[in-house]
């Protein structure tokens, strides 16, 4: 029945027409983002999952961040360390030398001249051996914590090396000297003592940047883990979507068409009339 009032195959041409574009808009939308869940209408379920996901990898790069931070903290007091030990070597050369019985007092003096200036280096650079405001070897912090997961439950200790004159690891007093070939004996005995503490503190403080790389590298796996299971679970097949919209896009062509004829069908009724 071929009626002016009510066109049901127009009815039906646009209905589909509607689902047509709805899907080409949908399509359209993936792969201009390049998501298949770019919200939570797309998929509740997915996209709670993902946001889920979103928060542990960025709270996995504050993590990172802190550990880096550590990492560079710990490098510091280790090249101050190392600085020191080299400085120790020097002093103890010229408390050996000083040691001499046969030596005259005049290179004595210059040579305790070099070891004391050596000394007050040791300080100089304890009181530098700062990053980011936290010194390890000056005695003013005894250890800070590092987090080391993504809910800040877990946390890496690094423990200070006190380095300063006159400490348990550095027993050279700031007023040590090889003026005399007895205090020059003392110093050598000193010195030894000094090289020896410090080696050790040293080990543990390259134990521990070791330890802060290890963490850090797995954070960094870890994080490109999760990154991976969130493009599986929100991203476009573009090559799939590609090809959908192509195919949907002859639907909306061949929808259009049909609408129309569908909307030319009351007018045969004027074949009736004439």
């Amino acid at each position: 029945m071929v009626t002016v009032n009510t066109n049901v195959g127009a009815f039906i041409a646009l209905r589909s027409l509607n689902a047509t574009n709805a899907e080409l808009s949908e399509v359209q939308g993936r792969i201009n983002t390049g998501l298949k869940v770019g919200g939570a209408r797309d998929n509740g379920g997915v996209f709670a999952i993902a946001q889920n996901l979103r928060g542990d990898v960025a709270s996995l790069g504050v993590v990172s961040q802190s550990l880096d931070r550590a990492v560079s903290t710990v490098d510091v007091a280790i090249a101050a360390g190392e600085a020191i030990s080299d400085l120790l070597i020097e002093m103890k050369e010229k408390a050996v030398a000083a040691a001499d019985s046969s030596l005259d007092t005049a290179s004595r003096d210059a040579l305790n001249e070099d070891f004391t200036a050596l000394r007050d280096q040791i300080t100089t650079i304890v009181a530098n051996a700062e990053f980011n405001g936290i010194n390890l070897v000056n005695g003013d912090t005894n250890s800070i914590d590092v987090i080391a997961n993504a809910d800040a439950s877990s946390s890496i200790s690094v423990v200070a090396q006190n380095l300063s004159l006159s400490s348990g690891i550095v027993t050279l007093s700031g007023t040590a000297t090889i003026d005399t070939q007895a205090k020059a004996s003392t110093a050598i005995a000193t010195v030894e003592t000094s090289l020896q503490n410090l080696n050790e503190a040293l080990a543990k403080l390259g134990t521990t940047a070791k330890k802060l790389e290890v963490q850090n590298s797995f954070i960094g796996k870890l994080s490109d883990s999760l990154k991976a299971g969130i493009g599986n679970l929100v991203d476009a097949d573009l090559a799939i979507e590609s090809a959908r919209l192509q195919s949907l896009q002859v639907k909306q062509q061949l929808g259009i068409q049909a609408l129309s004829i569908a909307n030319s069908a009351p007018s045969t009724l004027l074949a009736l009339f004439r």
